[in-house]
């Protein structure tokens, strides 16, 4: 496998070139063909991109609003699609392997990508420039550099791109950012403390140690170093550098986002990671136990830790000012103020927050309104994942040159043989 700290390769960037090259085709056809919005009876027709668990279960939240009907499906996978197929409600959806057939669809309005991390820019731009508007799964980007080009061409494009961190569209987070930051009840925020721990150690079944049929591995390899097929790196992709980005790209980038959003500041000026593969030695590329912490220009810095050590439960976020302190995670938050005798505030949800996030695209594309989720404040946040990611690999404390976005510090380490 190639060295993840080099994930900016001329080849990988020759594809990102040749995909913005179709892409330049698909826009170059009519305009009104592309800047359709949905018509007065409000039809939202939606193409999936990536139908994999995580994609379907956006898409059955999204089909709750009324007039969201799934028309398309890509995926390299013939299971996958499968089970998505069941998302239609009307007709039969239109099947497609090569999701690019997907996006010449004029019937097609908008698209969820919820494909592995490293096909994200490719279908993004794509997607944006042949007009269609956008729900993509987090994070962002699978290096900096990508993240930038999905921000350059959403905003050339001028299409609806909702980043898949929900937590901004979460009533409770928008009211603890009120009341405690917005207000200065809080004060002065000098540590963020975040943490999640336990999520999933993503074993491999033994039962599926074999190459499914009806899977297309080349074509799920795409832009990534050409390898044999691995039951690990399909089913587990996310602990493979190639393809995802660990706990730190999984988890961490939903908690830093909701940090980014309340403190009011997105470029950190440094990182330092420590972790290792502990528990779980089977090949994967990230650490299955992670320490990291951020420093920010404004003076303060944020920290996460991770493990999937067995017992090892819990998740959550807490600012503590010199006013009190909040803890706040995807359930409920609690405020305690300073002082004795001070009694807690809390609130809280009884529902899944992405069925907010879900409904909040939906009114953005309908109103062509920003969306809770911007593409540029996921670039930032996705990008204090990646440069926590080089500090854990290169082994140092690396800094953040912000005019180019580009991690500065030592060399990294040679990859691990396989």
């Amino acid at each position: 496998m190639a060295d993840p700290s080099q994930r900016q390769p001329l080849s990988r960037r020759a594809f990102l070139a040749s995909a913005a090259g179709t892409a330049t085709a698909l826009a170059s056809r009519p305009a009104s063909l592309w800047a359709r919005v949905p018509g007065a009876n409000d039809r939202l027709r939606i193409g999936v991109i990536g139908a994999g668990g995580r994609g379907r279960y956006v898409t059955r939240t999204m089909l709750k609003e009324p007039g969201v009907e799934v028309v398309a499906l890509a995926d390299v996978f013939e299971g996958s699609l499968q089970e998505a197929r069941k998302l239609a409600t009307g007709g039969a959806p239109r099947i497609h392997r090569d999701y690019r057939r997907l996006l010449e669809d004029r019937e097609v309005d908008a698209v969820v990508i919820g494909s592995p991390d490293h096909w994200h820019a490719p279908m993004a731009i794509d997607a944006v420039r042949a007009g269609k508007d956008v729900y993509l799964e987090k994070p962002l980007a699978h290096t900096i550099e990508e993240g930038r080009a999905i921000v350059r061409a959403a905003r050339e494009s001028g299409r609806i791109v909702q980043v898949g961190l929900q937590q901004r569209s979460g009533p409770h987070y928008q009211q603890a950012k009120r009341e405690y930051f917005d207000s200065g009840r809080i004060g002065k925020v000098g540590y963020v403390r975040t943490w999640w721990h336990g999520q999933n150690p993503r074993l491999l079944d033994p039962a599926r140690d074999r190459r499914p049929e009806g899977l297309d591995w080349e074509a799920f390899v795409g832009p990534a170093p050409k390898r044999p097929f691995s039951a690990r790196q399909f089913y587990q992709w996310r602990n493979y550098a190639d393809f995802g980005e660990g706990q730190v790209g999984d988890l961490f980038t939903h908690w830093v986002d909701v940090v980014h959003w309340f403190m009011g500041e997105e470029l950190p000026k440094a990182a330092s990671t420590i972790g290792g593969i502990y528990h779980y030695p089977d090949g994967r590329d990230w650490p299955d136990t992670v320490s990291l912490l951020l420093e920010y220009p404004g003076g303060w810095t944020c920290s996460f830790e991770a493990s999937l050590a067995p017992g090892a439960r819990g998740y959550g976020i807490e600012f503590l000012g010199t006013q009190g302190r909040l803890f706040i995670d995807r359930n409920r938050y609690t405020w305690t103020p300073e002082g004795s005798g001070a009694k807690p505030e809390t609130a809280g949800v009884d529902h899944d927050i992405t069925l907010d996030h879900t409904r909040n695209f939906v009114h953005s594309v309908r109103t062509r309104t920003p969306p809770a989720s911007d593409v540029l404040a996921a670039h930032r946040s996705t990008l204090a994942s990646h440069l926590a990611n080089q500090a854990y690999l290169r082994k140092a404390r690396v800094e953040l040159d912000p005019r180019p976005e580009r991690a500065l510090g030592p060399a990294a380490r040679e990859p691990r043989e396989r």
